[in-house]
C-alpha cells in the first residue's frame, strides 16, 4: 500500500494531466481551476484515508475531530472508503452534514443577535438558486473531487496487485517446528 506521501507525490504529479484533460473538456479556464481546486481538494483532504489516522486526517488540523465518528464506523479501504464513486458521496456526504450543522448554529446565532430574522425558507431557496444557477461549477468541483480520489484508489490497486504478482513467485520456505514431545 502507498504512503501519503506517495499519495501526495501521484496527485502533484497527475495535475498536469487533469488540467489538459479538463481544459479540453471544458474550454474554460475557469471551470478547469475549479475542476484542479476539487482534484486537490480529493487528493490531499478529503481523500480515502480519512478511515485512519493518515496524512489526509492531520491536515483537517483543528477539525480533525469531525472525522473521529467515520473513523470508526468506515472500515479501512472498504467500499464505503475506497469505492470509486460511493466513497467520495460518502465522504462529501459527511462534510455536508457538519457543514450543515454548522450552517445551522450560525443562522441561529444570527437571528438571535439581529431583529430581522432568517427563515428557513429563505436559506433553502437560496441554496436552490446556487444549486441551479452555478450547476456546472458544483458538477466540476464534484467531478475533481472524484479524480482526486480515483488517482488514490488507483495507486493503492496497483500496489497491491504488484504485491500479490511478486509475493506469488518469491514464497519464503516455512521451517518446520520443532515438536514438543521429545522421543
Amino acid at each position: 500500500m502507498s504512503s501519503g506521501r506517495t499519495h501526495d507525490r501521484i496527485t502533484l504529479w497527475a495535475l498536469p494531466l487533469v488540467v489538459l484533460v479538463a481544459l479540453r473538456v471544458t474550454l474554460s479556464g475557469w471551470l478547469t481551476a475549479v475542476v484542479c481546486l476539487g482534484f486537490m481538494l480529493g487528493g490531499w483532504m478529503l481523500g480515502p484515508d480519512l478511515d485512519i489516522h493518515s496524512v489526509q486526517y492531520k491536515r483537517w488540523g483543528w477539525f480533525r475531530w469531525i472525522w473521529l465518528p467515520y473513523r470508526g464506523r468506515i472500515r479501512h479501504r472498504s467500499h464505503w472508503s475506497h469505492g470509486p464513486i460511493i466513497g467520495t458521496v460518502v465522504r462529501v456526504l459527511y462534510l455536508s452534514f457538519w457543514l450543515s450543522l454548522g450552517g445551522l448554529i450560525l443562522v441561529d446565532f444570527l437571528n438571535s443577535s439581529q431583529r430581522t430574522a432568517l427563515s428557513w425558507g429563505d436559506l433553502v431557496d437560496g441554496l436552490n438558486w446556487a444549486l441551479l444557477t452555478y450547476w456546472p461549477w458544483w458538477l466540476a468541483l464534484v467531478i475533481g473531487l472524484e479524480l482526486g480520489a480515483l488517482s488514490h484508489y488507483v495507486a493503492d490497486w496497483l500496489s497491491s496487485a504488484t504485491k500479490r504478482k511478486r509475493g506469488k513467485g518469491q514464497r519464503k520456505p516455512r521451517l518446520k517446528r520443532r515438536s514438543a514431545r521429545r522421543r
